[in-house]
């Protein structure tokens, strides 16, 4: 989306300020010709970081407990790197990509309060899951790759660390579907059909100076379309669901598109190829 300020140096200001310079170390460990792409085809160091929509997080717990929740909070921010979860990803997507601030967004895809709503019915699954059956199912829709297995680190840590952001919260039976305390609220249909035409304009104007012209994404921002994208079993490959999350996160910091807007942004994101939903 359009940029604002220094972006480089609001990355900066986010390892700084949340002690993720360990997270850059692990990047250059892990960064090798298995990550490498052709110039401008998918970023590999992308953060998106809204400040004035985050939210502070209490102390980390002390002990092993502590050491996993920082685990989970490196995964959600290095998720297509980490040799943990790497593996599991099939795209250039991170958990932040989308659950902005690493979950600590109060509007786009917040992890504030999650753990709470779980055990919840899902109609998507059709069944009852579990939060780590949530973050298991990410995997293979947002980040088109395949499931980590049941009980293994990066689930548990992951987990832990949407446990530690919900401390406090109200537990609450979910019968019809997962929500959170802090989940998105669906649009409206907009006053006009969502209009890809409209659409292709707004995103060049708005959005193409960090996604590019052709969606791949870049060092600012990550694809929207294509083969390093989320598949078409994701949430956000729905445009009502993609307008209103564009709503509440983008431009990045500078939420400001209204109805109309947003859906015609959606519309024409959503009108562009991307990977198949291939259950495994």
């Amino acid at each position: 989306m359009r940029r604002f300020g220094d972006f480089r140096s609001l990355r900066v200001l986010f390892a700084l300020t949340f002690g993720m310079v360990a997270v850059s170390l692990g990047w250059m460990a892990v960064a090798d010709e298995n990550t490498a792409s052709p110039a401008g085809s998918h970023p590999g160091d992308v953060h998106l970081v809204a400040t004035n929509q985050s939210s502070s997080s209490p102390p980390y717990p002390p002990g092993e407990l502590g050491e996993v929740v920082r685990l989970g909070e490196l995964l959600v921010n290095t998720t297509n790197e980490h040799p943990l979860s790497k593996p599991f990803v099939g795209n250039s997507l991170k958990c932040t990509s989308c659950h902005l601030d690493a979950g600590r967004h109060k509007k786009a895809g917040s992890f504030i309060g999650v753990a709470a709503a779980y055990p919840a019915y899902s109609p998507r699954e059709k069944s009852v899951i579990t939060l780590e059956d949530r973050i298991l199912n990410c995997f293979i829709r947002s980040q088109n790759g395949t499931r980590p297995p049941n009980g293994s680190k990066v689930p548990v840590a992951i987990a832990a660390y949407i446990s530690w952001l919900s401390e406090g919260t109200p537990l609450k039976m979910n019968p019809a579907k997962p929500l959170g305390r802090n989940h998105m609220t669906l649009l409206a249909e907009p006053p006009k059909p969502p209009s890809v035409d409209r659409g292709e304009s707004l995103y060049m104007d708005r959005c193409a100076s960090c996604h590019s012209d052709d969606g791949l994404g870049s060092d600012e921002g990550p694809p929207v379309w294509g083969d390093q994208s989320f598949n078409d079993g994701a949430g956000l490959a729905g445009v009502q669901k993609m307008a209103s999350w564009l709503q509440v996160a983008m431009p990045l910091d500078d939420a400001d598109l209204n109805d109309q807007e947003a859906y015609d942004i959606a519309a024409y994101v959503n009108s562009h190829n991307r990977p198949n939903f291939a259950p495994n």
